[in-house]
């Protein structure tokens, strides 16, 4: 019998560095990765300080990774160790039995006509920011679009989940939320220990403290007495099919916090993204202002609208290309693996990043730029299933992705029919890099009613 071919190792990024390629990761990731991409293709192994990592681009290692043998890879990375210090041992960060257990308790929360039944808060509370936004249009004032994406839908998941309006508690929860995604980019990129008593580390544990609070003092009021037809709410009341076990405060306050903090900073940041990208590209807003003139009559957006709202779902679904919140998939081999006939050494970093794949140009032509044909029927059904994945996939992928979508289209359509928002010039647009891609220095912009004269004169 021939003798099988021995599997090659996987072409790496030459570099001298002692550290390896932990400078280039540190100073600029996005560009790093890509380059590294681009000059070696769909494998490329590398070393960061003593760890040594593999960055997977193509779909068929992506599905490997995430779907096909994904219980090959585990959560055990620096990156989630820094994630558990403040978000616990959530969905997000926890492994093997315990995630499956948490995942079976949650999943009937997120079904898919429980999640509609929220569609109308969404929308009240878009509604309500905009009669706000009235004002400053009419005084000529400039908004910071990223900023007021934050508020709403920080205020759209307390309402959603813990039925409380946060709208008294936006800024202290959204300054705690800025300091704990600063505080884990550092940390991830640190050589220090996780957790290392640093300045930095003690100013994140004060703000985990203050968000363990707000939320702790819900879940108490909830477990004395006061009910409410929301998420946590459907958290408590649900039972594991296997064992008839519920949830205890501790996962209770995990998987709260978790989807608390990805619930309002992922979709705020798609939607800012979304938003910068309809004001460098008036043509395609005005597509998008049409179909929801045709489909809306001019009434508010509600959840029986979205099919007839395609086009506005293809931009959304392209500007998530572009700028996936969670830019970043890590994990760890248990054991040795293949990949696209690579040896992948048992406890490699293995990194998948949506970001650099949404810009291979073998599945996406002129990557770099915006256009949401790539999400007709037709384009979106030549291609592999994971040349895009902004929710991650297989049984890990992201549980609330139905929610954030639905935010995303009500939240736009309701924002378009009342104003075109632009970008005020000069003012500069860049990524930070942080657990999700953020507007570096946020997204100042002016706001043209769509009843105005140089609005109806376009």
């Amino acid at each position: 019998m021939p003798m099988s071919q021995p599997l090659r190792e996987p072409p790496r990024f030459a570099t001298r560095h002692p550290l390896g390629v932990w400078p280039q990761l540190r100073t600029d990731p996005l560009a790093f990765l890509t380059d590294a991409a681009r000059r070696h293709g769909d494998v490329v192994g590398f070393r960061i300080g003593p760890i040594q990592a593999v960055l997977l681009r193509h779909p068929d290692a992506i599905k490997h990774v995430l779907v096909d043998n994904s219980h090959n890879f585990d959560k055990q990375t620096r990156g989630y160790d820094v994630l558990r210090q403040f978000l616990g041992n959530g969905l997000l960060t926890s492994n093997g039995d315990f995630w499956r257990r948490q995942r079976r308790i949650a999943q009937p929360a997120f079904h898919r006509k429980r999640i509609e039944g929220f569609a109308d808060v969404m929308v009240d509370d878009t509604l309500e920011m905009l009669r706000r936004w009235d004002d400053a249009a009419g005084l000529g004032n400039t908004i910071d679009l990223a900023h007021e994406m934050m508020s709403l839908t920080l205020r759209i998941v307390g309402k959603t989940m813990l039925s409380t309006d946060v709208c008294d508690a936006t800024d202290q929860v959204g300054d705690a939320v800025t300091v704990l995604n600063r505080w884990a980019d550092a940390s991830i990129d640190s050589l220090l220990p996780v957790g290392f008593p640093t300045p930095g580390t003690l100013k994140a544990n004060a703000a985990s403290r203050r968000l363990d609070k707000i939320i702790g003092d819900i879940i108490a009021r909830r477990r004395a007495g006061e009910h409410a037809e929301d998420l946590l709410g459907m958290l408590m009341e649900a039972k594991d099919a296997e064992t008839g076990e519920s949830m205890t405060d501790k996962q209770l306050r995990d998987e709260v916090t978790t989807m608390f903090l990805a619930g309002h900073e992922t979709t705020a940041n798609a939607l800012a993204w979304t938003f910068y990208l309809l004001s460098t590209h008036p043509d395609i807003e005005r597509r998008v202002r049409a179909e929801l003139d045709a489909a809306l009559g001019g009434m508010p957006p509600r959840m029986g609208d979205l099919p007839r709202l395609p086009y506005l779902m293809q931009v959304i679904k392209e500007a998530m290309r572009l700028y996936p919140p969670a830019w970043m998939i890590d994990r760890r081999t248990i054991a040795d693996d293949e990949i696209l006939g690579y040896r992948i050494k048992k406890g490699t970093l293995v990194l998948v990043s949506p970001y650099v794949s949404h810009r291979n140009p073998n599945f996406w032509p002129n990557p770099e730029g915006f256009d949401p044909e790539r999400f007709s029927p037709e384009n979106e059904e030549s291609r592999p299933r994971y040349a895009y994945f902004p929710f991650g996939g297989g049984p890990r992928q992201c549980i609330g992705n139905a929610f954030a979508m639905m935010e995303a289209q009500l939240i736009v359509a309701a924002v378009l029919q009342r104003f075109r928002p632009w970008l005020v010039p000069g003012h500069p647009v860049a990524i930070e890099t942080l657990i999700t891609l953020r507007p570096r220095w946020g997204l100042q912009m002016g706001l043209v009613p769509m009843t105005s004269t140089l609005a109806a004169a376009e």
